[in-house]
């Protein structure tokens, strides 16, 4: 989601396409095997995408991402994405967050999506093709919303480097731009929802958090592979900038 690209993208997010390549089955599970033209991440990869239910499971749903459970699992728990509601997705390529946005929000709530990367048109939203972290991003999410938002979401991460640590304060970094937004465009009562590495200073943002809004969580949802690093911040009940 922007800034980048998320499964929902600033960056990153690229759970629901198709993959083509030699492969043979054994027990029920998909092993490619390994030819010139691929590596072994990249063969890993594809045999990973290959066996995930929730990729299986995204296109037979018409979900252009696995990430799209992540959120209805999130939003299942915490309510947030209510009927009418004005919703911001932050790094929304492919589009998979958007769509759930879309569905539960109504005919009369609002989505606008922004990612560096194009994204197919989601019906019922509005998508801008720009980074987050251009000057000019705010002020044409805030004029193409029209209000104040009711939900600031966000999956944007960075493309990985390889390195911890680097990775872990990149998109700490997304999301901490993502909250200082937040804080401008949220609507009295308005939900904050960001990935984040675990890493230490995930602890910052919850902190700051917790200042604002009535109730912060920090959740893994089932949908997030278990070997990932990444969890979500769900910030709910926003009170106001400094508000305490």
């Amino acid at each position: 989601m922007s800034a980048g690209r998320g499964g929902g993208s600033g960056r990153g997010k690229r759970g629901g396409s198709k993959s083509r390549g030699s492969s043979g089955r054994s027990a029920g599970r998909v092993h490619v095997r390994p030819t010139k033209a691929k590596t072994d991440s990249s063969r890993r990869w594809l045999e990973r995408q290959l066996n995930d239910p929730y990729v299986a499971a995204a296109r037979r749903q018409g979900y252009r991402s696995r990430a799209a459970f992540k959120l209805s699992e999130l939003d299942d728990r915490f309510k947030f994405l209510k009927s009418a509601a004005r919703v911001i997705d932050l790094g929304a390529a492919p589009g998979g967050w958007t769509q759930i946005a879309v569905e539960r929000v109504g005919e009369r709530g609002r989505v606008v999506a922004i990612d560096l990367q194009e994204m197919d048109p989601v019906r019922g939203a509005e998508f801008l093709l720009l980074d987050f972290l251009d000057e000019s991003a705010p002020a044409r999410l805030r004029e193409a919303l029209g209000g104040p938002a009711d939900v600031v979401m966000s999956d944007m991460a960075a493309p990985s480097t390889g390195h911890t640590q680097t990775d872990h304060w990149r998109i700490m970094g997304l999301a901490e731009a993502a909250y200082d937004f937040a804080r401008d465009v949220l609507a009295p009562g308005g939900t904050f929802l960001a990935k984040v590495l675990r890493g230490g200073t995930e602890k910052d943002l919850l902190t700051a958090l917790k200042r604002e809004f009535d109730a912060v969580r920090h959740i893994k949802p089932p949908a997030s592979r278990a070997g990932s690093a990444e969890i979500y911040v769900v910030a709910l009940g926003f009170r106001g900038r400094d508000a305490g």
